[in-house]
């Protein structure tokens, strides 16, 4: 403490090289005790808004980092949050945005981000079971969920924090966000119907995934409710290559009573779709209408008559780490879950 009892400011000090700032250096530069100190950088609910704030912005400040090893061995926790991801090719395409979104939402919290990968040929309950046996971290957030996704039975078995993006069939007892893709397929037949398109395909996700199912449900529903024809685009899904999605789409629309309108639930498979369309000669809102959603503002600069509805991963992504720094402090309490419904009105059309 200076003579007028303010603290030194971070910048007068000078550390010796090599020197580690401690939580010693804060308590002095912030006139706290180290054990409230410690509590504020926890972020725990008994500290002032004001003092976590300063005691934050003072450990910024001198470069402190905690020693996790110690942090460990003191709480039990690893102050770790795992996305577990597949590389899928499609699926990779809101990756980097649902990072952001989460590593923005535990911005000023004691936690940070890894990501753990899983490959195609490879079982997703690997890195699962690596995670939660090996104890590194506090808790997970997985994506592409399965109705009976044994990742989920697994660590609700082992009382494991986790959140998915995507409900499944134990969705009541574990946190969750989803975007309701039932009702976007539902608003996608019906967008289209009003064109007076017909026949409809969807270009699905795999069928294994509950989003899939609810999005092939809604359209199917709102396709015979409109007297419309509704079909599957068959040899590939929204996460297939590039080249598997050509084939497809140029196989369906070669045969005679092919469609006259597509459903996308993908940015690469709507850019990929149209692309093969047009090189076929045919062209939109013309020969064919295309609905599709995305996390990201293209699709209306690629193709201005293309209709789009936005499913906002910078949300989704806020929420499921909320709910999952919820879910490890308070693992007695009730799940945070969130179901995000589209806007019927919200299609974006340039004309």
């Amino acid at each position: 403490m200076t003579k007028s009892g303010t603290t030194d400011s971070p910048k007068d000090i000078v550390l010796a090289p090599g020197e580690r700032p401690t939580l010693k250096t804060i308590a002095r530069l912030s006139g706290l005790a180290v054990p409230t100190v410690s509590r504020a950088l926890a972020d725990a609910p008994d500290i002032r808004k004001d003092t976590k704030a300063r005691v934050r912005d003072i450990a910024r400040q001198i470069g402190y980092r905690p020693n996790r090893a110690g942090v460990r061995l003191r709480t039990g926790r690893t102050n770790v949050i795992s996305l577990v991801m597949s590389t899928e090719h499609d699926a990779m395409n809101n990756t980097a945005r649902l990072i952001s979104a989460v590593t923005s939402a535990l911005r000023g919290t004691p936690y940070h981000v890894i990501i753990t990968p899983y490959f195609p040929d490879e079982d997703p309950m690997t890195p699962i079971r690596y995670i939660v046996e090996t104890g590194s971290a506090d808790g997970l957030i997985i994506n592409q969920t399965e109705p009976d996704d044994p990742r989920v039975r697994y660590m609700m078995e082992h009382k494991f924090p986790f959140v998915a993006h995507g409900r499944t069939a134990s969705s009541e007892e574990h946190a969750y966000f989803d975007y309701d893709n039932t009702a976007f397929g539902a608003l996608a037949v019906e967008a289209l119907a009003a064109r007076g398109r017909k026949h409809i395909a969807l270009l699905a996700p795999p069928q294994s995934q509950t989003y899939s199912q609810n999005m092939i449900e809604g359209a199917r529903d709102a396709a015979q409710a409109k007297g419309v024809e509704f079909s599957i685009v068959e040899g590939a899904t929204s996460h297939s290559t590039i080249t598997a999605v050509e084939h497809a789409i140029t196989d369906m629309f070669n045969q005679p009573e092919r469609p006259d309108a597509l459903i996308a639930p993908s940015i690469g498979g709507c850019v990929t779709m149209v692309s093969a369309l047009e090189q076929m000669g045919l062209t939109l809102e013309q020969d064919f209408d295309i609905a599709a959603k995305e996390a990201v503002s293209f699709l209306r600069r690629f193709r201005p008559g293309i209709l789009v509805l936005e499913e906002n991963v910078d949300i989704a992504g806020d929420f499921l780490a909320r709910a999952l720094m919820h879910r490890i402090s308070h693992p007695n309490e009730a799940p945070m879950q969130k179901l995000v419904h589209p806007d019927a009105n919200a299609w974006k059309i340039d004309r």
